[in-house]
């Protein structure tokens, strides 16, 4: 576990690694090693798995949705800034796809409001910003080793940071609350036995060897999918700022704009399966629609502040664009390809397009029956 742990978080920059069971109990121990109270706000995205969120409630804090950039589906930090009141406390930021997020804006806004940054890094094994690893852009990060991540043991997680006291804070949380100068069976906080163990951290320590070259095999392959498929009307690839080092590409991300390629999205979608491409929609709905939020099923969690939440009113325009119209997924595997794979991929998107009127006019057909 310790070789692990410790060769994990060297590789992403950091000083410290904590391996955990998953990465959705490594979000909620940041945020309790960060001493987030009950109904304080930290500020999430409406495009992101379902534990960004969850997470924040199962620490008695309330989620505040601030909307993603259309182009990058990453966090827009006005969208953040403009979500900030007296009682938020923290920003997670998730590097979607594996693209870091504007950690620069974000920072910003963090240092100007004394917030805590997470980084929500589940997709962004390797990946870089500027240079920098994903994991050592903000306070803490939490990484996620389920069955389709880049790196897997079929559940896991870590948290990395380059601070002493968050780092003995999470350290003691996922260990029963025990610390290092402490008798095996003094507990000093309330915590549970989150620690991840050896067997999966032997399977995550085989895979370390290879997971640069694969990053680099992936970042390769996604670039050179974009630049084709840029070219095609109404396809628009997950934009990549400059700041972007290397992408992880744990999914490729595009919008399709189903009006200038021709034919709406689900339609494009059956038509791409059908020329064997693995694709999908991706999230149907943003987070905060989610019947859990909708309805408040918060379980013992936010009593006293749930009468004042209405997330129902929540207006995150891109991320609902995304999910509702737009927004299509390659899974991360595809781009351990060689080139070839990539234009194969490329020619069936082309070959669609070129089909766009007969695929529009089935679509439409579809819908009266």
């Amino acid at each position: 576990m310790k070789e692990f742990e410790e060769r994990f978080s060297e590789l992403h920059g950091c000083r410290y690694g904590i391996g955990v069971v998953n990465g959705t109990v490594s979000l909620r121990i940041g945020l309790l090693a960060a001493g987030i109270r009950a109904g304080d706000e930290v500020i999430v995205p409406p495009y992101t798995f379902y534990s960004t969120a969850s997470a924040v409630i199962e620490s008695n804090a309330v989620p505040v949705f601030a909307d993603i950039d259309l182009e990058t589906f990453n966090l827009d930090p006005k969208a953040v800034e403009a979500a900030v009141t007296p009682r938020t406390r923290a920003i997670i930021a998730v590097h979607f796809a594996g693209q870091p997020a504007d950690m620069d804006g974000l920072r910003a806004v963090a240092r100007r409001h004394r917030l805590v940054l997470i980084e929500d890094a589940a997709h962004a094994h390797a990946a870089l910003y500027k240079g920098r690893p994903a994991g050592s852009l903000g306070d803490m990060a939490s990484f996620s080793f389920q069955s389709s991540k880049n790196l897997t043991s079929g559940e896991g997680g870590i948290i990395t940071s380059n601070d002493d006291g968050l780092a003995e804070a999470c350290r003691s949380i996922h260990n029963c609350g025990r610390i290092p100068t402490g008798l095996w069976y003094e507990h000093h906080v309330l915590a549970g036995n989150y620690r991840l163990g050896e067997f999966q951290a032997a399977v995550l320590n085989a895979q370390l060897t290879r997971l640069e070259a694969q990053t680099v095999t992936r970042d390769r392959s996604g670039r050179h999918l974009a630049s084709m498929l840029s070219a095609i009307p109404g396809v628009h690839p997950q934009k990549r700022p400059g700041d972007c080092t290397r992408h992880s590409y744990h999914l490729f991300m595009l919008r399709l704009d189903g009006a200038s390629f021709g034919a709406p999205r689900q339609a494009v979608i059956k038509a791409l399966q059908a020329e064997g491409i693995h694709c999908s929609g991706g999230y149907a709905i943003s987070l905060h629609q989610q019947p859990m939020f909708l309805n408040k099923s918060f379980g013992p969690y936010l009593e006293k502040v749930s009468r004042r939440l209405n997330y129902s009113r929540v207006h995150c325009p891109n991320s609902d664009r995304i999910c509702r119209e737009e927004g299509l997924w390659l899974e991360q595997s595809v781009f351990l390809g060689p080139k070839r794979d990539m234009e194969d991929i490329a020619r069936a998107f082309a070959k669609v397009h070129d089909h766009a009127p007969a695929l529009a006019a089935w679509a439409r057909k579809q819908k009266r029956v």
